[in-house]
């Protein structure tokens, strides 16, 4: 769910990998690699995503299917 998430999210706000990789600090491959499930992103990073996609980790992770920040 949470590849899915992050692709849908970058592709929806016309972000590519390289510009997200570099805005929150890690490899453009690294974001390729979460896109296509083949390393989990630390708490850190899934912090960091849903600050700059100002959605919700829960909705990042497929907890919740509202992204509000709460």
């Amino acid at each position: 769910m949470f590849s899915e998430r992050l692709k849908s999210l970058r592709k929806s706000t016309k972000i590519t990998q390289n510009l997200l990789s570099k805005d929150i600090g890690v490899t453009e491959r690294t974001i390729r690699r979460y896109e296509y499930m083949e390393i989990e992103p630390t708490a850190s990073i899934i912090i960091k995503l849903a600050n700059y996609f100002n959605v919700s980790a829960d909705y990042l992770l497929g907890l919740s299917d509202d992204p509000t920040r709460r």
